[in-house]
């Protein structure tokens, strides 16, 4: 005597169907000691709202007849999340995030606000996920959907790639040491700016704004080169916007 789903939630609820035969009439259904809501019959299959409940019980079907033997159905305690990472990243999604926590072997789906995600389980406290497309950039609440129910109570920040403007100054000697400001957008976690391929210290004043010094000139080379700025959110490039000039010989 099949029964689908075998699992469910400790607080019960869910719809579930036992099929057989002679099953018409059915008067009651138990799981455990717990009378279940009979909520469709015919002479195969019984459909029900499982009770609450605990562990692993026998459901049983009795019918003017009497009373089949019992086929097992577990109870499943709702999923408890400890941790997620990376906490944060683009607006496009695409990485991969990974959440901690016990009773997530029966993880079906993975909110991230209202979009939802398709996990792997890797253990009963390891799920991993790709991050779907966020709506907007911001901060979003992590749900996991499981046999037991559905837990709420980590956030995943989507963050949108920077934009970069013209830098002030535009140029500088191929000895490098140029103070420069660079405009633009979501630079609040730059992590690394290049100059013509080569790492340049630098500092975020706000969100729209950071400075760097240049770095000198790969072989003393003048000539235009590129800027490139990477975020948490992604990297934004200056295609030639940074000129290396010579100094005057005699």
């Amino acid at each position: 005597m099949p029964i689908s789903p075998s699992q469910g939630s400790t607080g019960g609820g869910n719809t579930v169907t036992i099929t057989g035969t002679n099953l018409a009439g059915a008067t009651a259904v138990h799981f455990g000691s717990k009378l279940a809501t009979i909520t469709a019959n015919t002479a195969t299959s019984v459909t029900v709202i499982a009770p609450s409940g605990t562990g692993t019980v026998g459901v049983t079907v009795t019918t003017p007849g009497g009373t089949s033997n019992p086929v097992t159905y577990f109870y499943v305690g709702a999923p408890f999340k400890s941790g997620l990472s990376p906490v944060s990243g683009v607006t496009a999604g695409g990485n991969t995030v990974t959440i901690t926590g016990t009773g997530l072997s029966t993880a079906t789906s993975v909110a991230f606000g209202t979009v939802t995600a398709v996990p792997t389980v890797v253990s009963d406290s390891q799920i991993t996920v790709t991050v779907p497309e966020g709506v907007a950039a911001g901060p979003v609440g992590v749900s996991v959907t499981t046999a037991g129910g559905t837990n709420n109570g980590l956030s995943y920040t989507y963050i949108d790639g920077p934009t970069i403007g013209t830098p002030v100054p535009a140029s500088g000697p191929v000895a490098g040491g140029t103070a420069v400001t660079l405009p633009g957008t979501d630079l609040a976690t730059t992590q690394s700016v290049t100059v013509g391929g080569v790492a340049a210290p630098f500092a975020v004043i706000s969100n729209t704004t950071l400075t760097f010094v240049t770095p000198p000139a790969v072989g003393g080379t003048p000539g235009a080169v590129d800027i490139v700025v990477t975020t948490s959110g992604g990297s934004a490039t200056g295609t030639g916007a940074f000129t290396y000039v010579a100094g005057p010989g005699i």
